[in-house]
């Protein structure tokens, strides 16, 4: 009887695809986890030592809405540095928990109940619920292995309508690992130039690009003015619990964004961001040498999960970003949904199956590399084994 106090707009929202998974993995001994996007690295000692430090001298206070100036400001720096666009760390730069909270606020702010949102498809778990969660109405456009899982300008047009208020464009992508090179972004801002679209670029993966140009999407001739832009710490800086995040944006929108992140959230937690503060200051004093050292990591377990899938019969996208591949298991005959479940149940192996990150995901499994080699390598000898069973 209690259901009808629940709002049938949240009821509507399945649960997280990803987490169903790795709750079950977690009762099972000697499972392998592929599934769960986290770093395997543990946060740099500089970076902790830093939160020690500061519980240690008795800063358990709130910090500014906003987050603490310093850390503002040594974001505003490593934008500049690392991506050659600028914001004011006064009025256009607000610290979340999490990018995940960056995004909510942003699709909270600037959506009309009805308002259309376009995100590629397959894309992360929690862009359509947050779309929904804002009273907007989430459209997927499919993206393709052989267009390399990237969104173009034509099918982004193809799927605008009066209705239309805004695209998500998170690149490089999770799941699928695709990257954009600037001729293909200058040509998706040319249409939401045209089409008068807010841009949300979730850009939470850029440090982990192996190929080509890492570009902030704001740098873009005329982009700066229509896009919030999304980062923080948990991938690139292996911050996951720390839950840092931040958002980029005119000051009008931000200081939108501000109010109800005072209203809901008060600030991000102190102590993590005074270990962010710590974790760009000296990122910049020695070209962020921590940082490029586990990309490297990714770079090569990248590359030895892409060879492990081929030999073993999959169809695999090589990924040019992020840690996750995104092989087709069509030829198994076998739905995502069931390739996992039984993998799972039969080898002890965690994956996720690919419609978890929207239809066109259908046919595909999500396999994560931010993992130890050796279990890497024993993952796949269980998987190789289950395929050939099949």
């Amino acid at each position: 009887m209690s259901s009808r106090f629940v709002s049938s707009r949240i009821a509507q929202v399945p649960p997280s695809g990803i987490r169903r998974f790795f709750d079950v993995a977690g009762t099972m001994k000697d499972a392998i986890s592929l599934g769960v996007g986290e770093p395997d690295f543990i946060t740099p000692y500089h970076i902790r030592s830093a939160a020690i430090d500061s519980l240690l001298d008795g800063e358990t206070q709130y910090t500014p809405n906003l987050g603490l100036l310093s850390l503002r400001k040594e974001i505003a720096g490593y934008l500049t540095d690392r991506f050659s666009v600028s914001y004011d760390p006064e009025k256009e730069i607000l610290v979340t928990v999490g990018a995940s909270e960056a995004i909510d606020l942003a699709l909270r702010v600037c959506l009309r109940p009805g308002d259309e949102v376009i995100l590629p498809d397959p894309g992360y778990v929690s862009y359509a619920p947050c779309v929904t969660f804002a009273g907007g109405v989430a459209v997927p456009v499919t993206t393709r292995a052989e267009d390399e899982f990237r969104l173009t300008a034509a099918s982004l047009s193809a799927a605008i309508t009066e209705k239309t208020r805004a695209l998500i464009f998170p690149y490089p992508n999770n799941p699928t690992g695709a990257v954009m090179t600037r001729e293909e972004m200058e040509k998706i801002a040319a249409v939401a130039a045209q089409h008068d679209l807010l841009v949300i670029s979730d850009e939470i993966y850029a440090e982990l690009t192996y190929e080509g140009e890492k570009i902030a999407f704001s740098s873009l001739p005329g982009m700066r003015e229509r896009t919030i832009l999304i980062n923080g710490f948990s991938k690139a800086f292996a911050m996951t619990g720390w839950r840092l995040g931040f958002a980029c944006a005119p000051r009008e929108i931000l200081y939108e964004m501000n109010k109800i992140h005072q209203y809901a959230i008060m600030c991000a937690p102190r102590q993590g961001q005074v270990a962010a503060c710590q974790a760009l200051k000296k990122g910049r004093e020695n070209s962020y040498e921590d940082v490029e050292g586990m990309r490297r990591s990714y770079d090569r377990r990248r590359r030895v999960m892409v060879d492990a899938l081929r030999n073993m019969g999959l169809d695999c996208f090589e990924p040019k970003g992020a840690f996750y591949c995104f092989p087709s298991i069509k030829k198994t005959g076998l739905t995502s949904e069931e390739f996992c479940t039984r993998l799972l149940k039969e080898e002890k192996v965690v994956c996720v199956p690919g419609d978890a990150f929207g239809p066109s995901g259908a046919g595909h499994i999500r396999c994560c590399y931010a993992t130890d080699l050796q279990k890497m390598l024993e993952a796949f000898s269980r998987m190789e084994r289950f395929i050939h069973s099949l």
